[in-house]
Order: structure tokens, then sequence, then C-alpha cells
């Protein structure tokens, strides 16, 4: 496949570069930004800036006019990243923004945003950046097209690692769930498209009620996995279609998803390209409830959400990569979409799971060896278009 983008000829990457960095004011940033993006398509193993130079020209200096494209020159991601959103939703409809999170792994203390702190991949405390990333959802791919990284308080306060990484005065310490709303808020304001239904796992961050509340009160659909200690409040029907009896008592979002107070036909498969038939349908119990500190602001009004578990493994497939024992708690605004379409996006967020796995092994997710702040986001910024060209030409 990627052989396929490369053997199209230079006219279609040059056209695509010149698409996403023709804001660049000078013509040696936007050759190196060619010879970085063909560095990240061509070059296998490790992306090393020393490795992707040496895979494109033999010049004895590339490398360090590379190194001081990425880490030192003064230009700005977010114009490639806004090109970047545009010409994929010209070619594909998107149905979901999903976010992703991704942890990773470095040696040492001098790395932009280094920190430690636990990763449940690793199962143990690991020294690491930690970042979340945009991801347009597509028919069979999901493709990022932006990113933030977390800066912990102690990068935040410090002039003196500031100035080492080249952090702006603009960024600053912000929680996890802040950095979550500013990437939605972002391609809110940048979308050409209907807005899609916002897919995310913040099943570890610390105020998953007030995300669902900021969510809500922005207007956007959404559906996201929920700590499974949530507390939440039932509503509607009880076992047997009994009405609910008030005060309805409060409960864990994990204790309700297992117990349900309905109960859901879904087919669940793999997708019209994939099931050889169609498989035997199953019952997801959910649950219809409210969720205290997630309620609109509007003294009186409260929202519903449906609440239901994951199964622990897709027919015909096997436990879905990254899933949780037993099943992650899943909770949405949509309460009255079909549950087969709830899963479908449960499944669009277990394609951008594996996107940044893809992402690690072929682009270089984890290979930047910079310690800048602009640093890292150019390289993820090129790195998301390298992607973006690979998956989507060879889809043409």
């Amino acid at each position: 496949m990627r052989t396929r983008s490369l053997a199209a000829g230079g006219t279609a990457l040059d056209e695509f570069t010149e698409r996403l960095f023709g804001h660049l004011p000078r013509a040696d940033q936007r050759r190196w930004a060619r010879v970085y993006l063909q560095g990240l398509l061509s070059t296998q193993g490790k992306k090393s800036v020393r490795r992707l130079a040496a895979s494109v020209t033999a010049s004895p200096t590339a490398s360090q006019s590379l190194q001081q494209f990425i880490n030192a020159s003064p230009w700005d991601w977010d114009p490639a990243r806004a090109e970047l959103l545009r010409w994929v939703e010209e070619r594909h409809r998107v149905h979901a923004w999903t976010i992703g999170q991704v942890c990773f792994p470095k040696r040492g203390e001098h790395s932009v945003g280094v920190h430690r702190r636990f990763d449940p991949v690793a199962g143990r405390i690991v020294n690491c950046q930690f970042g979340f990333g945009l991801f347009l959802s597509l028919d069979g791919m999901s493709v990022p097209v932006d990113w933030r990284l977390v800066l912990p308080e102690s990068w935040s306060v410090d002039p003196a690692l500031r100035r080492r990484a080249r952090i702006s005065p603009d960024a600053a310490h912000r929680t996890p769930e802040s950095l979550v709303l500013e990437l939605i808020d972002s391609i809110a304001g940048r979308t050409s498209s209907v807005r899609a239904p916002v897919v995310a796992d913040i099943s570890r961050l610390g105020t998953a009620a007030a995300l669902i509340g900021t969510l809500g009160r922005r207007g956007h659909d959404f559906l996201v996995s929920v700590p499974p200690t949530l507390t939440v409040r039932a509503t509607g029907p009880a076992h047997g279609g009994e009405p609910a009896r008030v005060p309805v008592h409060a409960a864990t979002a994990g204790d309700l998803a297992r117990r349900g107070n309905t109960s859901r036909p879904a087919a669940q498969y793999a997708g019209p390209a994939t099931r050889p038939q169609r498989p035997p349908r199953q019952h997801i119990r959910s649950a219809l409830v409210r969720v205290p500190g997630g309620d609109p602001a509007t003294p009186g009004t409260h929202q519903t959400y449906r609440l239901f578990g994951e199964p622990s493994a897709w027919p015909g497939t096997g436990a879905r990569p990254g899933a949780r024992p037993g099943g992650a708690v899943w909770l949405t605004n949509m309460s009255h979409h079909r549950m087969d379409d709830l899963l479908h996006l449960v499944r669009r967020s277990g394609r951008a799971a594996a996107t940044l796995g893809v992402l690690a092994d072929d682009f270089g997710l984890l290979d930047f060896e910079g310690r800048s702040f602009p640093g890292w986001h150019h390289h993820m910024t090129v790195m998301s278009a390298a992607y973006a060209y690979q998956g989507l030409f060879s889809r043409a």
C-alpha cells in the first residue's frame, strides 16, 4: 500500500504538500515539509530525523536541515491541521469525532511535558508524555487531524523549563478534560460539515460528570465511555416495565449497566463488507439515567441519558482490542437512537484505538526525538498528514 502511494509519482504528493503547507512563508520550509512527509511515507522502521532524511535525499546536510525545520523553525501548525480537516471532509463522509489518548514513553526528564503517570496499557507507572488526538471516523478508517499535549503544572510554572522547551506563552497547564473540550471546540469551529457525534473514552478522567454536562450544553451529540464508579440515578421504567419509584436511589454506572432497566435488541456485526451472514441478535442491557453534576445549567431541567454496557467480546472477532474485563460502560445523550447505531459508534472508537497502533508501527507516532513544544506539534502534524495521504490515496 505504501509503495502504491509513492508510485503515483511526485505530482500528487507535491499538490498535497502545497495544499497543507503552502501557508509557510519560505520556500525552504515548504521543501522540507515535503521531505519529512515523504520520509514518513517511505522509511521503514524507526522514523528518526536522520533516517527520514537519508531515505529521501543523499545530501549530507539534509538531516541537520530537517531537524531545524521540525524542532526550531517557528511555523504555525494550526493552518496545516485546518487544511487537513477540509481535505478529508471533501473526500469522505465523517461519521464521528473520536477522541483518542496516547502515552509516549520517554527516557530522562528533558522532553517537553514528560512526567510519571500510570499507564493502564502497560499496567505500571511510566516516564512519559501524555496527549490526546482527535480522529475523523470514516467508513473503515479513522484519520487524526488535531492533537493536544498535556503539560503538567511543573512544566507550566517553571520559567526555565518553558524557555528550554520553547513553550509558547498561551500554552499553560490544563486538565485532561479541558484539553478534550479544546479539541472538540476547535473542530466545531473549523468544520464545513454537519457536526458529527463525539465519541470518547473518558473512563479514566476525574471529572466525567462535568465534562458530560458541558458537552450537552454546547449542543454536541455524544457517546462516552465513563468510569464504572460514576454516580448515576435511574429514571424511566424499572425491572419488568414497572414505573420507577420516586425518589430514585443513586447507583454506580457499572452496577446499573449490568442490571439495566430496559432491554434493547442489537445486531452486532463487523460491517457489510466483512460479515458472511447476519449473526443472531443479542439483547443489550441499558438504563435511562440522570447524572448528578452533569445536568444542564438551567434550573429545574434534567437531562436523561442512556447507559449501557459494552459486551466483552464481539461475535466472530473475540475481545475488542483494549477492552476492559466485563466490557466498558457507555453513556449517551442520543437516547432515542437505535442500539445498533450506538454500537457502530462504539466500534468506531475501537478503530481510532487501532489507528494509534498503526501510527506507532508505521508512521513514527512514538519516534519524535526532539524536546521542544513546537517540535512535538510539528511532528504530529506532518505525521497525521502522512497517514491521511497514505490511507485515503490507497482507497481512491
